[in-house]
């Protein structure tokens, strides 16, 4: 069996295991080919592909005592139950589980809060319309069929295919008639595959001409392998969702009854100020609100398109070139690997041991096997779950049924992450406090007003028992309840739970640049939790430009490798035709003699020095034929003897030789002294971090293969009695900067770990090179461990050793898996990256899945959460700090909101309790409510990541979202500015020497207003830097920081100084100004005394849950 990348060698068993994982994909196809003189090349069907890499260095912060517990778990039976929003991962939530936290949520504002979770009515909607598609699609095979099988028993023959208009001689109805209904009758009668490639002008080796009008051409004739999609919501859509607030619903109620009420009693002059003005300001809110969510919208519909847009190889004018999937055309000739999408219907023109999962098109599990003569149909959207082949396309676009499909479902937003569903708890917290308080406020007001205590500007008071008119009392009782209300506006903060979209979408915009593509909005932030993360070796943490630098041809060792005059002539040709056929990559030679090699890594390394041997790599294919591929047969020659090639890990297949081809190209015993003088070699090349590749062929008799299909594809292929040709050590250097990121990683409290499916000595040497272990005293076991060895321990000793697995060599992917599993129920956070189908298990098992956007498959894309599209382990370390970004930016936010809303209760109720009256109106709060939520958002959730954030500790998923160093800061602004506006409120006109001047209580009234919002300025600084003195630092790097500060300091002039009417201010001198001024920098040196102040290790939400179990204890 050939390898496209690192193979290790497992007993059928267990490959029949690994298969169950996912699909038959453990196995890459063996090939048998024949040639006249009766030779023929096949790969040993004993290896399987083990490009997985994993490692685990231990953290300089040290083993147990630094780890979260509990942030692990894998199953969510194990979390407990007391809240609904304890959820520490939403991948693969149960349904009940979402939708129980969505119920408990106290929620103003429905369509906007949850805009970002999982629709769960949708969800059951698109599988609903999927099952109706699956069945339609089902039918109409099942009633072509009976039409065939009726048309055969009555001898009827079906009517001549009618001939196509236009260029073509087929039309698009037809084709794609054929194609939808899998018609393999009505194919035959066009000449099968090679008659439809002739009417579409294509032909089955070189493609289509593929320049610009052929491509016209063709989109007219048979449509764009695109589908309509829904449009995005437009602004004004989001006008009307942020106005679906119940809150800013009553305050447009009460502004029109205070408009109407205030018209009636003060005259159309003066009596619609405050109507009005409370209008503007929910107005104001309104707009700003929609606008962020607009911008919101449109970063994740770009993010999206990139999801979508599928990079994949077409064969065009007889050479590989790389395109969109967006850019298919019918016509198109397409090569299909394992854990490649099908980009679009289409039939098998050839193929090899071709399988397909086709259980997203028709809900069946069941692997199906492909072949050229009797099911060549190949349906969009479907997975190649093993062999390879080429298709050619019949139907794009609108015209298959995965676009229909896709045309008819709107885009998944990827649902909730753990982040947003524990805002919501906090939201939900914070908003029945403020609903309480606001009760509070109102019940005081009224009882204060009716009972004569509530006193007007004049001193007297505003309601006397029988003398206050009716449209008087009406309009006061309007003013008290629109205070109450927006004292709700500001409690209930309705835009937290968004605060996590806006930095997500900020932050999946940066890590694009970054060269990460999120795929699903929770890995950002579970990013910054993982504690270990599971490494591939090849590409990763090395270059992926690999190059065979030394060769050992089966007799000697070849100075340089590349030099064919050492090696005799037909020792050299069967060297190279078992490298020619036995390979997924391609050779072009272009007119001019240029030389373009395709494929993977590994297989351009192999070519490139099998054509300095010289090697004419069309020239050996034409002269043979593919017999058989694992599970799969082609033709063959029947006058033709076969040769088995093999190519894999060099140990296992040199195990399985028992020759080798010496100087006078004789087959000769491989004696002891032979074995062990190449496994020296190996070794040696391996402690070198060179990677091992093994050549092997042997001779077999063409009478004793199966000629029946089904025989053939049950036949075992021998394993036996092997040839050796050559063994070649190629060098993939590790890439550059990779020893700092490992070493970050490391002081950041994150193992990292390699698991690769290479030799043990080559990922020792790479894992010294590379810093994940420190010296070869380090290289022992459990340290360093094979595969095998690590599978072979029981769950139990699995669990006892994982921790301390830094290297697994020789890994499957089912090894991975296993190690997966092993360090989530020992409470690890798990990052594994993977790039081949069979590491879609472990992907999707992990907490976050991190696939590989150049060597990674589709399937592996499907089921990763983030994709490197660098292939480069420094960026893998970006999305770590990029993750801890999230969660630290949410912190900065929840820190600067709670200290608004506390300090803006407690001025209001104080006031409102002891004189009757509140000092900040309602147009006032509402601008205060804009501050703290969308622009305060706006500016604290966008903060880029530092390098800080790279010396703690990973953030436990259980750790409190509020902190002590939050509470201590929250605590100290909060009092400070309570205290020093509850003085000016009592006692600011003696304090300003306000006593003999006009207006004097509009005056103070504004100066404790003014000086509010300046505080919330000035804090804002704090709240970017909530451990650190410098609370300056970066910040004009943060644009948009400085901007909004920029932007509220200009608007909060305009509303002092020249919307007084509407927002019940007064201009202020600039003796005020400067006031208000030095009470807001006071926050600054303050913020600095109070960093200085030790807190408690001990959560504060941990003593109310030991007060409450020992509660629970006493009372049961």
């Amino acid at each position: 069996m050939y390898f496209t990348r690192t193979r290790s060698r497992i007993k059928r068993n267990q490959r029949e295991a690994a298969e169950k994982l996912l699909s038959p994909l453990s196995l890459l196809p063996p090939i048998i080919q024949l040639k006249e003189e009766r030779i023929i090349g096949v790969i040993s069907p004993a290896t399987v592909a083990m490009s997985g890499q994993g490692q685990f260095n231990n953290s300089p912060r040290g083993g147990e005592d630094n780890k979260d517990v509990e942030a692990g778990t894998s199953s969510f039976t194990e979390y407990e139950e007391d809240s609904p929003f304890d959820i520490t991962s939403t991948k693969n939530a149960p349904v009940e589980r979402l939708r129980r936290w969505r119920q408990a949520a106290l929620v103003l504002n429905a369509s906007r809060r949850f805009r970002y979770t999982l629709d769960l009515k949708r969800e059951e909607d698109k599988k609903r319309m999927l099952r109706k598609m699956r069945a339609h699609a089902q039918a109409i095979r099942a009633a072509h069929l009976f039409k065939a099988a009726a048309s055969r028993v009555n001898g009827i023959s079906s009517s001549p295919p009618s001939p196509g208009g236009g260029d073509f001689g087929i039309g698009q109805e037809q084709i794609v008639s054929i194609s939808r209904d899998q018609n393999i009758g009505a194919l035959q009668e066009l000449g099968g595959v090679k008659g439809l490639s002739g009417l579409l002008k294509t032909n089955l080796e070189k493609g289509i001409h593929g320049d610009d009008e052929d491509i016209s051409k063709r989109k007219s004739a048979f449509g764009s392998n695109t589908y309509p999609q829904k449009k995005g919501r437009s602004f004004w859509r989001f006008v009307w969702e942020a106005s679906q607030d119940l809150t800013l619903i009553i305050l447009i109620v009460a502004a029109a009854a205070s408009l109407a009420l205030g018209i009636k009693t003060e005259g159309i002059e003066k009596g619609w100020y405050d109507g009005i003005s409370i209008a503007f300001a929910v107005l104001l809110v309104i707009v700003v609100t929609a606008t962020s969510d607009y911008r919101q919208s449109l970063q994740f519909q770009n993010l999206n398109e990139e999801k979508r847009n599928i990079r994949l190889e077409v064969t065009r004018d007889g050479r590989r070139v790389e395109i969109s999937i967006y850019d298919i055309v019918v016509g198109d000739i397409i090569p299909l690997n394992i854990g490649d999408q099908v980009p679009a219907d289409g039939v098998l023109v050839a193929g090899h041991s071709l399988a397909v999962d086709e259980s997203s098109m028709t809900g069946e599990s069941k692997i199906v096997h492909k072949n050229s003569t009797k099911n060549p149909f190949l349906m969009s959207g479907c997975k190649v779950a093993d062999g390879h082949g080429t298709m050619l396309v019949t139907g794009v676009g609108v015209n298959t049924e995965w676009g229909l499909l896709m045309a008819s479902v709107s885009e998944d937003n990827g649902g909730e992450t753990p982040l947003q569903v524990r805002l919501n708890g906090v939201a939900t917290f914070i908003g029945i406090v403020g609903l309480t308080v606001a009760g509070v406020v109102l019940f005081v007001l009224v009882v204060r007003y009716f009972t004569g205590h509530t006193k007007g500007a004049n001193g007297a008071p505003q309601f006397v028992g029988g003398k206050t008119k009716f449209d008087h009392v009406l309009d006061d009782i309007v003013k008290i309840i629109t205070v109450a209300v927006t004292i709700v506006v500001v409690a209930v903060p309705e835009g937290l739970p968004l605060a996590v979209t806006l930095t997500l979408a900020y932050s999946m915009r940066k890590m694009m640049a970054d060269k990460a593509l999120v795929r699903r909005l929770s890995a950002c932030e579970t990013m910054g939790s993982a504690t270990t993360i599971c490494s591939d070796k090849t590409g990763t943490l090395t270059l992926n430009e690999m190059t065979v630098v030394e060769c050992y041809a089966g007799f000697q060792k070849m100075d340089p490798p590349d030099s064919s005059s050492k090696l005799p002539h037909t020792f050299t040709s069967i060297l190279v035709e078992g490298i020619a056929h036995n390979t997924t990559g391609s050779v072009f030679r272009s007119e001019s003699g240029e030389i373009q090699v395709s494929g993977s890594p590994t297989e351009r390394a192999i070519l490139n020095w099998a054509i300095k041997l010289g090697m004419n790599f069309d020239a050996l294919r034409s002269e043979s034929s593919a017999v058989h591929f694992f599970h799969s047969t082609q033709s063959r020659n029947p006058d033709s003897s076969v040769h088995i090639h093999w190519k894999g890990a060099a140990e296992i297949v040199l195990g399985s030789c028992t020759h080798y081809m010496d100087e006078n190209e004789n087959p000769v015993d491989m004696s002891s002294d032979k074995m062990a003088e190449l496994k020296d070699a190996i070794n040696d090349m391996a402690a070198r971090s060179l990677r091992c590749v093994a050549i092997a062929f042997r001779k077999f008799e063409a009478d004793k293969i199966p000629t029946d299909e089904d025989q053939l594809s049950r036949w075992v292929l021998p394993e036996d009695d092997l040839v050796l040709l050559a063994i070649v050590g190629i060098k993939d250097p590790c890439r550059p900067g990779v020893k700092n990121s490992v070493l970050l990683c490391q002081q950041a409290g994150v193992k990292v770990r390699m698991v690769t499916g290479d030799n043990i000595q080559t990922a020792k040497a790479i894992a010294l090179e590379c810093g994940i272990l420190a010296s070869d005293s380090d290289a022992s076991e459990p340290n360093l461990i094979e595969g095998k060895v690590f599978r072979s321990y029981s769950e139990e000793e699995r669990d006892r050793i994982c921790e301390e697995i830094s290297v697994m060599g020789r890994s499957s992917p089912n090894d991975k898996l296993l190690l997966v599993q092993s360090l989530k129920r020992k409470g690890h956070v798990v990052a594994v990256t993977g790039d081949g189908t069979n590491d879609a298990p472990a992907l999707h098992e992990a907490d976050i899945g991190l696939s590989m956007g150049i060597q990674g498959t589709e399937v592996a894309k499907e089921k990763s959460d983030i994709i490197i599209l660098d292939d480069n382990f420094e960026s893998v370390v970006k999305v770590v700090r990029w993750g801890r970004s999230v969660y630290a930016n949410i912190q900065k936010f929840i820190q600067f909101q709670l200290t608004v809303n506390v300090a803006a209760l407690v001025i209001n109720v104080v006031a409102a309790i002891s004189s009757g009256d509140v000092p900040l109106t309602a147009v006032q709060l509402l601008w205060v409510n804009l501050i703290m939520d969308t622009l305060g958002a706006l500016a604290l959730a966008t903060e880029p990541p530092t390098d800080h954030l790279m010396d703690r500790d990973p953030v436990g998923r259980r750790e409190p979202l509020i902190t002590n160093i939050m509470w201590r800061n929250l605590f100290v602004q909060a009092m400070y500015q309570v205290t020093v506006l509850l003085v000016l409120n009592f006692r600011g006109i003696s304090i300003l020497h306000l006593d003999h001047k006009p207006n004097a209580e509009r005056v103070k009234n504004t100066v404790i207003f003014n000086a509010f919002v300046i505080c919330q300025i000035f804090n804002e600084f704090n709240a970017r830097k909530p451990d650190e003195f410098n609370i300056f630092q970066g910040v004009l790097r943060n644009h948009l920081f400085v901007g909004i500060i920029c932007i509220t300091i200009v608007l909060q002039v305009v509303i002092v100084e020249f919307l007084g009417t509407f927002a019940s201010t007064i201009k202020l001198d600039w003796e005020m100004w400067l006031i208000c001024i030095g009470i807001g920098s006071i926050s600054w040196p303050l913020a600095v005394i109070g960093k200085c102040i030790p807190v408690p290790e001990t959560p504060v939400s941990q003593y109310f849950r030991i007060n409450r179990w020992r509660r629970n204890s006493s009372s049961g």
